[in-house]
């Protein structure tokens, strides 16, 4: 299944990143819609779920992440619907891990 969430605020070290395989922390602003799929490898098997996804967050609650492979890549979020497919563009699209 997938999340849509809207990005509240990011580190300016997203920003930095160089390596050619984590260029797409560049790409992340503030108020833009992104959508993050829980794929098998991430998800729980006894609970369906991904860690994070914001299950029981409504709206008005902000949640935190941390970009994978850079731990200086972080911010908050919020939940704003659940999927069962993604529809985002795929530099706005992330996976749960």
């Amino acid at each position: 299944y997938c999340v849509e969430f809207r990005t509240e605020s990011l580190s300016h070290h997203c920003a930095l990143e160089t390596r050619p395989y984590a260029r797409w922390m560049r790409y992340l602003r503030e108020g833009h819609t992104v959508c993050v799929a829980c794929q098998p490898p991430a998800m729980s098997t006894d609970m369906q779920r991904c860690s994070g996804d914001g299950h029981n967050a409504h709206g008005d609650k902000i949640l935190h992440w941390e970009a994978v492979g850079n731990s200086q890549c972080q911010g908050t979020w919020k939940k704003i619907r659940q999927l069962e497919h993604c529809s985002c563009p795929l530099v706005h699209s992330f996976i749960f891990t």
